[in-house]
């Protein structure tokens, strides 16, 4: 049975109004469709440097754990390719079967296109 974990620094801090969204998102996308691994989108946003801000679930639907290492991942809003970048992320160490929040932030250089926030998926490349 998929379960829902916390990172340690978001379980600290984040909001209650943030984690009953993220806990309703989770329940909302839990068929797997075949996927080991998905990345329902929860958010995205430009920081105060221009930076792209991509909040997801991760869940990892598959039998062995899943790693940020050297992952590269693409942002598309209505499959026009906003940003992309190879990522390596030593705090998201997924076991099978589990789902957690991350973000994913892709520095302006690399933003290919002026996001809108709407119709946002973050995908392997």
């Amino acid at each position: 049975m998929q379960r829902l974990i916390y990172e340690s620094a978001w379980d600290k801090t984040i909001a209650a109004q943030d984690r009953k969204m993220i806990e309703e998102i989770f329940n909302e996308t839990l068929e797997e469709n075949g996927l080991n691994v998905t990345f329902p989108l929860i958010r995205s946003a430009l920081n105060h440097k221009g930076d792209l801000l991509v909040t997801c679930l991760i869940h990892n639907f598959g039998s062995e754990p899943f790693f940020i290492e050297d992952t590269e991942l693409t942002y598309k809003e209505d499959g026009a390719l906003i940003a992309e970048m190879a990522f390596t992320t030593p705090q998201v160490q997924l076991p099978p079967q589990t789902s957690m929040p991350w973000t994913f932030i892709f520095p302006k250089a690399l933003i290919h296109k002026e996001p809108a926030h709407t119709g946002g998926k973050l995908d392997f490349k």
